[in-house]
């Protein structure tokens, strides 16, 4: 007899995926059927997944210092459900070239906050919406100097406008209290700091 509470269902049957967008992202429609917690095969059910590259995230942090860097940005994401869509992020880029995390995290801290970046320490992995999308994002902490960084970056050609701040951690961490960081990976990144900033403290230091 099947055990409810903890057995896990495994298995999925993807009777058809059609693509019914194709640009910078895409769409895909799924006719699939999958496991039953009791046992059994679902009917056939339809699900719609945005389409995405998977996305590196970085929180820049100085450890003498007791500082970390933020990016400020326009996304058209927030329009309508914030007054104000210039949201205050971590570096990130999305892995679109045969790249590793690592490679992307190097190279977004360079582009997007003219960071030189000592180096990465592997916070977590996660989905940001599974119920939709198929994104994978990998977090990662760099260790850097905060020392002259600041002032406006980007690449013209990818529309990027970026202002790059230097926060010290106590007051990043009172904006994810205040609400004025509402954003995922930033969120995850500095309430992670705050678990282990001791321990990477103590190592980076």
């Amino acid at each position: 007899m099947t055990d409810f509470a903890t057995a896990t269902p495994a298995t999925v049957d993807v009777v058809k995926r059609e693509r019914c967008y194709e640009g910078f992202y895409k769409l895909d429609r799924l006719h699939l059927r999958h496991e039953l917690f009791a046992g059994g095969m679902s009917r056939e059910i339809n699900r719609e997944v945005f389409v995405r590259h998977d996305a590196v995230c970085l929180l820049p942090y100085d450890p003498q210092r007791d500082e970390v860097v933020l990016i400020e940005q326009f996304r058209v994401g927030a329009m309508g459900k914030t007054d104000n869509p210039w949201l205050v992020e971590l570096v990130a880029g999305l892995i679109d070239k045969a790249e590793v995390p690592e490679e992307v995290a190097h190279r977004e801290a360079q582009e997007e906050a003219g960071l030189d970046i000592k180096a990465l320490w592997p916070m977590t992995r996660y989905f940001p919406s599974p119920g939709g999308s198929n994104e994978f994002v990998h977090l990662f902490l760099g260790r850097c100097s905060t020392e002259g960084v600041g002032g406006l970056h980007g690449l013209e050609e990818e529309a990027e406008d970026i202002r790059v701040t230097v926060w010290a951690f106590e007051d990043a961490l009172q904006a994810v209290r205040d609400g004025r960081i509402a954003n995922a990976a930033s969120i995850i990144a500095l309430q992670w700091l705050a678990l282990n900033r001791a321990e990477v403290r103590g190592l980076w230091s």
